[in-house]
């Protein structure tokens, strides 16, 4: 269990042992030239979100802290960074934020969730800094992943681990904005016994970002996708096209056999280069998320539905909730940690969902365009 404190407003927020990073005013971004967003602060820039050193923050390129600890910077700023951004598409709603600190002491958290809003029915932007021990079956589960962890984590011996992430999941109220996900985070894992300055046995970084439309608004795929690979192509080319591969792979019910949504990016176990530049990527693809996903609600918020479009944007979302109960790698890691916060796991769930016996749209309908879409894989972008 968990301690917690809330609060209605969005503002500044202050961690244990480190000082807040460096914060931006962001400038407004349109995907095209007829958008333009509500209030006075919006979207920052994508070149004002990746790009030179000189427009970055002090942990950017700060060696002196640790990078658990730069992680940790990074993931506050990116969540105020979110937050502001969303509440630009409706400035009466404010985000509700909850910090809160577990009670065994091994670490804290900060819940920023909207409900019930004229924009975004239900949105989380979630921050969690915490340590433990692995339990037997979250070792396990690491060991399956793949033979090089299965080498370095011997199933006889006990480890503890810490992590730093961001976790945000948004459910547009209008079935014409998609709902969206992304998640980012270092995550290491350490001997149990170890000797002080020893290092962690295994370190890596994973996220990514997906898109899950109920309506299928090719334009609105393409920027997303494109913001992503940008990104990306920043760093390595084999990037965008290796985690967009795994998105579409990893996003997948299985039992229905067809993907999550329209796909994104994905990687976990990020290791194979040297933590900076590694570390580096995962900042310039997180940041580019505000980029490539709010002017999407903004851009349809508005669009004007009736009953059997709010039906089938249900039908969708109770969908997204057989993914991410049955199938997610991360809510099955915090459901089986101790003391985990069982609030902010389940955020990722919508509001509202529905489950219709034997639904199926009518052949050629704008629901069976999105359901064929995700009955295959489809490249987004050139």
């Amino acid at each position: 269990m968990a301690r917690s404190t809330s609060s209605s407003s969005s503002g500044t927020s202050n961690s244990p042992n480190i000082s807040h990073p460096l914060r931006r005013t962001p400038s407004m971004l349109s995907i095209d030239s007829q958008l333009t967003l509500v209030g006075s602060e919006g979207i920052a820039h994508a070149q004002s979100s990746y790009g030179l050193d000189a427009d970055k923050p002090s942990y950017y390129v700060e060696h002196e802290r640790s990078m658990h600890e730069r992680m940790e910077a990074y993931v506050l700023d990116l969540q105020d960074k979110l937050v502001t951004a969303l509440e630009s598409l409706d400035p009466t709603q404010k985000f509700e934020r909850d910090r809160w600190e577990r009670e065994d002491g091994k670490g804290y958290g900060i819940s920023c969730v909207l409900q019930d809003g004229q924009a975004l029915e239900k949105a989380g932007v979630n921050v969690s800094v915490i340590s433990g021990t692995l339990t037997a079956g979250q070792l396990k589960s690491m060991r399956d992943r793949s033979a090089q962890t299965a080498q370095r984590l011997s199933a006889s011996e006990q480890y503890d681990f810490r992590v730093a992430g961001i976790s945000v999941v948004v459910h547009p109220r209008n079935p014409y904005a998609p709902t969206a996900h992304m998640n980012y985070r270092r995550f290491e894992v350490y001997r149990q016994g170890a000797a002080e300055g020893e290092g962690p046995v295994m370190a890596w970084f994973g996220g990514g970002a997906d898109l899950t439309p109920a309506y299928l608004f090719d334009d609105d795929v393409r920027h997303f996708h494109q913001t992503l690979k940008t990104a990306c192509d920043t760093h390595d080319a084999t990037y965008y096209p290796r985690f967009k591969e795994w998105c579409d792979r990893y996003f997948t019910n299985v039992h229905r056999k067809e993907t999550r949504g329209v796909g994104g990016i994905f990687f976990d176990d990020l290791d194979d280069k040297k933590p900076e530049l590694l570390f580096r990527f995962a900042y310039d693809a997180g940041s580019a998320f505000i980029d490539a996903y709010v002017p999407l609600i903004a851009r349809r918020m508005a669009t004007p539905y009736g009953q059997q479009q709010r039906d089938w944007q249900l039908i969708r979302r109770g969908h997204y909730v057989e993914f991410n109960l049955v199938y997610d790698r991360g809510t099955k890691f915090g459901l089986m940690t101790p003391g985990a916060r069982i609030e902010s796991i389940l955020m990722s769930l919508p509001l509202t969902a529905r489950w219709e016996y034997m639904n199926e749209p009518a052949r050629g309908s704008p629901e069976d365009r999105l359901l064929q879409s995700v009955r295959s894989i489809t490249e987004w972008t050139k």
